[in-house]
């Protein structure tokens, strides 16, 4: 799933004490955010292995090419766009074999508190992507956070402006496959009952 220089900065990182393989995934997303969002002290190994590495034009993942392999990818659709915050979420979503459009990474979501503003992140690119047209689905897919949905409504309500012939959605939330209801908090609960659907 990863490009080579991904896999090697992943394989230093789980090298440090305390960090699996899968808490080392996560964290070439915070090498390539802003500088103030990133801690200043790093290992060497690891420094240059961020160099090696720098976001592509098209959706902001982390392959070394213009474009990421699967925007390369003929076999996509590319009048589907799904909006994640961060390049680890693309893997998470790949995973599941049920997206075949594209993906823009935001680099993160908005959170005022944090300093982190609208253009901090590439929500003009995605905008810049919808304008261009041939886009006819917007699917924002950012993290079930106070931060994602703030950043989800941000993004909705850009795309429905700038083009309201594109269909915006978001993922359905609720219930995780084998819980049960009595451990369910109120809000999970609501939004399953908010989602349900016909049998």
């Amino acid at each position: 799933m990863h490009a080579p220089p991904i896999q090697r900065l992943i394989t230093e990182l789980s090298k440090l004490p305390g960090v699996g393989g899968r808490t080392a995934q996560h964290w070439p997303s915070t090498c390539s955010a802003p500088a103030r969002r990133t801690p200043s002290h790093w290992p060497r190994r690891f420094a240059r292995s961020k160099l090696r590495v720098s976001p592509a034009r098209c959706a902001s993942t982390w392959p070394r090419e213009p474009l990421c392999r699967i925007c390369q990818d003929a076999r996509r659709d590319g009048d589907l766009i799904c909006v994640v915050e961060e390049p680890v979420d693309v893997i998470s979503i790949e995973r599941t074999h049920e997206f075949a459009g594209r993906y823009h990474v935001l680099g993160g979501a908005l959170s005022p508190i944090d300093g982190i503003d609208p253009e901090d992140l590439k929500i003009t690119e995605l905008y810049a992507r919808v304008r261009d047209g041939g886009v006819r689905e917007v699917v924002i897919a950012t993290n079930s956070t106070t931060t994602g949905e703030a950043t989800a409504l941000h993004i909705a309500a850009g795309v429905r402006e700038l083009a309201p012939e594109v269909a915006v959605t978001r993922l359905a939330s609720g219930l995780p496959v084998g819980s049960d209801l009595e451990y369910a908090d109120e809000l999970t609960l609501g939004r399953a009952f908010a989602g349900r659907r016909a049998l």
